[in-house]
């Protein structure tokens, strides 16, 4: 297969660890950028990436790099692309835009742009349009502009990559998953110990941490994939990634997590049995104050309430509970902790032998590492004990490359676009909106029109409410229906093959 350049976008701080995960997956060329890793591959290694990938948001495929200067810069080199390879008149599109520039001030002003070169190459070519739709297109695009320099690429996952589809309810504010699978990986876990979170929410930590251990990749999941709408997709190809389990393992030890809200321990479970891990995992109401160390716990890696979204009547005695309880109950082991405020952190009591920089959203945070022993530091390392590791010492020696690019990050949630800068923008703004109004109150009505007729169809409910391709012959690929694995169901699935796990290991 022809092999291409492909962009897998992250969260500032997880471009080493997602780097790491492409080279495992076989992925060439690669090469780490900021909130993004580049690579080439085929369409194997894109499908896979997007299955495969822990730590990834999106993936994309460029497909036209250039200069601009000004707008006129930007809708002529989009307009110059041979759009008939990847829309035609049917295909609803939409424009994501990432945009670093002085010249380029307004993200909105750029897709606008970008949308109008698309439709009239359209309008040129055939005389119609293809209609633009922001939820659910067929087709995403994505811009990136830095100064001059702009990409424009496909966007091959659709929806956001840390929307597994294995979560069936969530607390107030669940770490994302992308996150969440970054945290682990950052820790070093091995998986030969029982691993802990004593403020586990909804969950996401803990099934993140078991699906990890057991191999069982996040792709499996989700209903859906961006290119599966793009002309080229091939569905023999991404049946054989889905039906292949040999990379799977067995998970010999145990996960535990705890949380004060019942209903988060309720939601914790229900997720827990919808990733089909709940055999490996124990979620029970606890107060931090009552923590023990369970099992063979060597590792806790955990997301206290940071008085955000989510506070306590008294946040700086809750982390100081906490780093009692660890000091006393968790002697041994390795103990990560994100969070937002120093004060919190001072609040714990213990020195970290570890820092590393992370946003959570747009919150600046730190992931801490805490290693617990009894009796003094000297007598610990006299012992053989380490509290860093080399790759930890290596990462300490280029935290200041990363804190020296976080400004710019924090501006773009400080900045506001002022609207009335530019008046060129503000009348594409208008004609879009009112084009975007008039046409989803059309695409409103005809869905309902087919609604009404389509639920009379027993065939209909037995897809789970999924409708066609947008091509007639794929149609034919099947429903998508529930399996059973050990501990709970597994969702999705692609093509007509169904996997019964509990015999495809023999």
């Amino acid at each position: 297969m022809e092999q291409f350049e492909l962009i897998a976008k992250t969260f500032q701080g997880l471009e080493e660890v997602l780097a790491q995960e492409l080279t495992e997956l076989g992925a060439d060329e690669i090469q780490i950028g900021r909130r993004m890793v580049s690579f080439k591959g085929d369409q194997e290694m894109m499908y896979r990436a997007n299955f495969c990938l822990r730590t990834a948001v999106r993936i994309l495929k460029p497909i036209k790099h250039f200069k601009a200067k000004g707008a006129d810069d930007v809708y002529d080199a989009v307009r110059s692309i041979d759009w008939k390879q990847y829309l035609d008149n049917n295909t609803t599109f939409a424009v994501d835009t990432v945009v670093f520039s002085q010249e380029f001030r307004h993200s909105k002003f750029v897709a606008y742009k970008v949308k109008d070169a698309i439709v009239d190459y359209f309008r040129d070519e055939t005389g119609d349009r293809p209609n633009i739709r922001i939820t659910n297109p067929d087709i995403r695009l994505n811009i990136h502009i830095a100064e001059e320099k702009c990409t424009l690429s496909l966007d091959s996952s659709g929806d956001s990559l840390h929307l597994r589809g294995y979560r069936v309810g969530q607390g107030e504010a669940p770490i994302n998953e992308v996150l969440a699978a970054g945290l682990i990986k950052l820790s070093g876990w091995d998986f030969n110990s029982d691993f802990v979170d004593p403020f586990c929410g909804s969950g996401t930590i803990l099934v993140e941490a078991a699906l990890m251990a057991k191999n069982i990749y996040p792709g499996i999941f989700r209903k859906t994939f961006g290119f599966e709408k793009w002309k080229d997709f091939d569905r023999k190809l991404l049946d054989k990634i889905y039906n292949d389990d040999s990379e799977e393992r067995e998970f010999n030890h145990h996960i535990y997590g705890y949380d004060l809200n019942l209903r988060a321990v309720e939601i914790a479970q229900a997720n827990a049995k919808s990733a089909g891990v709940s055999d490996c995992i124990t979620i029970e109401q606890k107060d931090v104050k009552d923590f023990k160390k369970p099992g063979d716990a060597k590792m806790l890696i955990t997301n206290p309430p940071y008085g955000e979204r989510i506070t306590s009547p008294d946040l700086l005695g809750l982390y100081k509970t906490f780093g009692r309880c660890m000091k006393h109950e968790f002697q041994g082991g390795e103990a990560w902790v994100i969070s937002y405020k120093e004060d919190c952190f001072d609040a714990i009591g213990l020195k970290p032998s570890f820092k590393i920089p992370l946003y959570n959203g747009s919150l600046d945070c730190e992931f801490r590492k805490y290693q617990m022993f009894s009796g003094k530091l000297d007598e610990f390392r006299a012992s053989g004990g380490e509290v860093k590791t080399d790759e930890e010492r290596r990462r300490m020696a280029e935290k200041k490359r990363f804190k020296q690019n976080r400004g710019e990050f924090n501006n773009r949630f400080a900045n506001k676009e002022d609207e009335d800068e530019n008046p060129e923008y503000a009348i594409l703004r208008n004609k879009h909106r009112e084009f975007e109004r008039t046409m989803n109150r059309r695409n409103r009505n005809d869905e309902e029109r087919g609604s009404r007729r389509s639920f009379r169809n027993d065939d209909r409910n037995d897809r789970g409410g999924r409708r066609n391709f947008g091509n007639d012959d794929r149609n034919n690929r099947g429903p998508r229906k529930p399996f059973n694995r050990e501990g709970g169901e597994r969702r999705g699935g692609f093509g007509n093959k169904r996997r019964d796990f509990k015999k495809s290991r023999d």
